[in-house]
């Protein structure tokens, strides 16, 4: 009589897949992080303040930095819809952000800044505060270009804490 043995790595790969199906499937409320590049076309950014909008009208909160383009988009987006709704979590002090940025900034109810990084060069920052933002979060979303490092960095990580990562490249 054969006996069949069982492959741990398949039973993880189960259980990751039932995971990520319930959290497709739940009909309630997602904490859905939205992060991006800064150089985006004007017209990409429409489309995810667009995407924002639709996102937190339907009852979702939503996270995102502070930087111009990508979060910048969502950021607009989730404030017409609902300002209670959105979280803006800064890499550095609101004082050392852009000031284009500031005058958008300051006008979030729910924004995190993260003085104690105001000495690290802000690569360093935006990571930790990529981290941060994805341990708030049930599902990312990023738009990304295949060499922006930093982002691709913040998508592995999120797949590795088992969230729904989807990434959209601009080139």
């Amino acid at each position: 009589m054969s006996q069949s043995v069982e492959n741990p790595l398949d039973s993880v790969k189960v259980d990751d897949f039932l995971q990520e199906l319930a959290t497709i499937q739940q009909s309630g409320s997602k904490r859905i992080a939205i992060l991006g590049s800064r150089h985006v076309p004007i017209t990409h950014q429409n489309l995810i303040e667009l995407m924002s909008y639709a996102l937190v009208l339907g009852g979702n909160r939503l996270i995102t930095s502070g930087a111009t383009g990508t979060n910048s988009a969502a950021i607009r987006g989730a404030m017409r819809a609902d300002p209670n709704l959105l979280t803006v979590i800064l890499p550095q002090s609101l004082r050392k952000q852009p000031r284009e940025s500031r005058d958008q900034l300051e006008l979030v109810t729910n924004l995190v800044e993260n003085e104690a990084n105001d000495t690290l060069p802000l690569a360093d920052a935006s990571a930790m505060c990529n981290r941060e933002i994805i341990s708030r979060c049930q599902q990312l979303i990023c738009f990304a270009f295949h060499d922006s490092a930093t982002l691709l960095k913040t998508c592995h990580d999120a797949e590795d804490q088992r969230k729904i990562v989807t990434l959209f490249y601009f080139d």
